[in-house]
């Protein structure tokens, strides 16, 4: 028999880095590790090393390996970047500060814009300008180009961003300029806009190269000692890294351009959670991830995950944010894990989040010191949670604190300890229902046609719950779901995302316009791909055009088929008016016009084929482990079963009320739910009236 194919993907967290590992056997059938490990900053690199040894995977017999880490992200919210200089055009040196009039906390007289990542002695300006059409208005003058060097050389400074006016319509100005620093300071890591994004909006661009800049040598750093650590013992090819755009690309183009890999996490699982989707047939799926600080959430329509450019990191009531324009799947984030803290306000009113015991207390029932009761606590007590078997039996639960913490909560609120709990668990789906009606409902989506796919450590416990809310179609939780981002790494494709911004009159002769945008892109594309070894004939192409109403400030991104001429500019309009008409609830009679293109380049490079399995029996009983009670908060107390969930089967089924517990997961199955397993293991729950 022949070596298994083996894959592999990790992924970084704030508290664990995870490991999913995947071995297809010449008979068909497939075997799936799963560990977790703690993660080890400041080198990252550890954790990976350490969580692939606890899964007994043996780097040199790896195939093709995916990994994601939250390091970009971290030091950009630690402030652990390295030192940037900018250089911009002449007389937008403060660009950066003067920023968007958009300060959330509006009536505060004393509000301060946030501060921007590179002080103004830092930023210095070279005489030259294009136009927004991409003509050149004046020549660009370099001959103040080593002066400004010096004098960041004298700064201490390690990165040099680049981000000249209009460079999303010409490059040329831009491509100068870093090809001259290379020559003069070929040791210094230089970043230009042009690399990272061709669309307008001159604050966001030149934030975006900025940040970039800033967490460039960090990240190179950390995957370059990620890349040997591996070699070192066996691993045969550098591992593709995820993206925040739900694709991989490789070690290398991460290096040069890190700030693509700023929401990887959350990225990777969205996209499994698309393709898992397909696979059982459910295309329509409203995506949750719930891990221990955060619950994320996206909505996919017709098995595609949607990518904007939007992004903005440290965004709240009081601050307005730093802007990244880089591609990243669009989700909802809220302060609610379970880790999340209760609190009761000076009106006693209860609160759950944002605010995180973290990993270090942790919740009350860790034993580690904390005092403050959490989301974890409450399904303890209530019995959601199986305190016998806390974290798959690696924690004793100290319920002795998590009571305490509970009825201090209570005495707050003048109820008892049980009503508390209740409470806190009712709070916390309410404030995650809320952000799954901002990515469905919000928008003009109907619920009622979509599945809930819940994953994330906490996912499956509150999943049920949401769904009832929401009236969804069924939820479903799927198999090692406490790990799911880790796998939706493997089932991504080498994704490469292009914005090219350029207006275009949807009137005779636009349909040429836009078709040569399409193809030079396209070129470009296949040209990137190849030099990375990848066969032009294996890149496929999603195109998307982003369309208003004349003259408005936003966009809406409306998919194109095949190549475009003046007879599909009609049914164009048609798809925009109708795009936006569900998003806003209006429409207009105004002129349509395309303000640029959004182009998806893929190529599959190991992507993971999973096979079903033989159905078996209904009969669930051999996976079935006791009886206890738990509270449901909403629907009372019930004797729920407890099963196994890692000796459920295909084909069997059960009702509940129960509970499935496995090493990392636990679903909540209220009374009334009809639950079946399907062949890949996955638990489908079917909402009760």
């Amino acid at each position: 028999m022949s070596n298994p194919i083996r894959r592999v993907a990790t992924d970084v967290g704030g508290t664990f880095t995870d490991l999913v590992a995947f071995e297809t056997r010449d008979d068909g059938t497939m075997e799936i590790v799963t560990a977790k490990s703690d993660t080890t900053p400041p080198d990252f690199e550890t954790g990976v090393l350490n969580v692939l040894k606890k899964g007994g995977i043996d780097p040199e017999t790896v195939n093709f390996m995916a990994h994601g880490t939250t390091v970009v992200i971290n030091a950009l919210t630690e402030r652990k970047g390295v030192k940037v200089g900018l250089i911009t055009t002449e007389g937008f040196r403060d660009v950066l500060e003067i920023a968007r009039g958009n300060r959330p906390d509006f009536f505060n007289l004393h509000y301060e814009k946030p501060a921007p990542f590179v002080p103004r002695h830092l930023r210095a300006e070279l005489p030259g300008r294009m136009t927004y059409m991409g003509e050149e208005r004046a020549p660009l003058d370099l001959s103040g180009l080593p002066e400004i060097l010096d004098e960041f050389r004298a700064e201490s400074v390690e990165a040099v961003a680049v981000c000249l006016l209009h460079a999303y319509a010409n490059t040329a100005h831009e491509k100068a300029v870093l090809e001259e620093i290379r020559r003069l300071w070929p040791e210094a890591s230089i970043v230009a806009s042009h690399q990272i994004t061709r669309e307008w909006r001159e604050y966001e661009r030149t934030n975006t190269a900025v940040l970039s800049a800033y967490v460039q040598p960090v990240a190179a750093n950390y995957l370059g000692k990620l890349d040997d650590g591996l070699k070192s013992q066996g691993l045969p090819k550098s591992p593709y890294i995820m993206q925040s755009n739900c694709g991989v690309d490789s070690l290398a183009a991460t290096s040069d351009v890190p700030i693509n890999m700023i929401e990887s996490g959350p990225a990777s699982g969205f996209w499994g959670a698309a393709e898992l989707g397909k696979l059982i047939g459910e295309p329509n799926v409203l995506a949750l991830d719930i891990g221990g600080t955060t619950a994320k959430c996206s909505l996919i329509e017709d098995g595609e995950v949607r990518i904007m450019t939007d992004y903005w990191i440290e965004r709240s009531g009081k601050s307005a944010g730093y802007p990244i324009m880089v591609p990243v799947v669009d989700l909802v984030e809220i302060g609610n894990g379970g880790g999340s803290i209760a609190w009761v306000d000076d009106f006693g009113k209860l609160h759950v989040g944002p605010q995180s015991a973290g990993a270090l207390p942790g919740p009350a029932a860790y034993g580690k010191g904390g005092f403050d009761a959490t989301t974890t606590d409450a399904n303890l007590w209530l019995g959601r949670i199986n305190r016998e078997y806390f974290c798959g039996g690696e924690v004793e639960a100290d319920m002795k604190a998590a009571e305490t913490a509970l009825t201090a909560v209570g005495e707050k609120l003048g109820v008892s300890t049980d009503e508390a709990a209740q409470g806190i668990v009712r709070i916390a789906n309410n404030n995650m229902v809320n952000a799954l009606k901002l990515v469905s409902l919000n928008r003009g989506h109907d619920t009622r046609d979509f599945t809930l796919l819940a994953f994330g450590g906490g996912g499956a416990m509150h999943a049920v719950a949401l769904g009832q809310e929401l009236q969804v179609k069924k939820v479903v939780v799927p198999a090692a779901a406490s790990v799911f981002s880790a796998f939706g790494m493997m089932m991504s494709d080498l994704r490469r995302d292009y914005f090219v911004t350029q207006l275009v009159d949807l009137k005779e002769g636009a349909g040429d316009t836009i078709e040569a945008i399409f193809a030079e892109a396209e070129g470009q594309a296949r040209d990137t791909f190849e030099a990375e070894g990848v066969d032009p004939e294996e890149v496929g192409f999603l195109r998307y055009g982003k369309f208003r109403y004349q003259n408005q400030e936003h966009t809406t991104e409306v998919q194109l088929d095949g190549p475009v001429t003046d007879a599909d500019l009609d049914k164009i309009a048609q798809d925009f008016h109708e795009a936006y008409e569900r998003e806003y609830t209006y429409r207009l009679d105004a002129p349509v016009e395309m303000v640029g293109i959004h182009l998806v380049a893929r190529a599959e490079v190991g992507k993971l084929e999973m096979k079903p399995a033989e159905m078996g029996s209904a009969d669930a009983t051999t996976a079935h482990k006791g009886r206890r009670e738990v509270d449901y908060a909403l629907e009372g107390k019930h004797e729920a079963d407890i099963y196994d969930g890692d000796k459920l089967n295909p084909g069997m089924a059960f009702t509940g009320p129960a509970i499935v517990e496995d090493s990392g997961t636990t679903i909540v199955i209220h009374p009334g739910n009809r639950v079946e397993i399907d062949a890949y293991r996955n638990v489908h729950i079917h909402i009760g009236n």
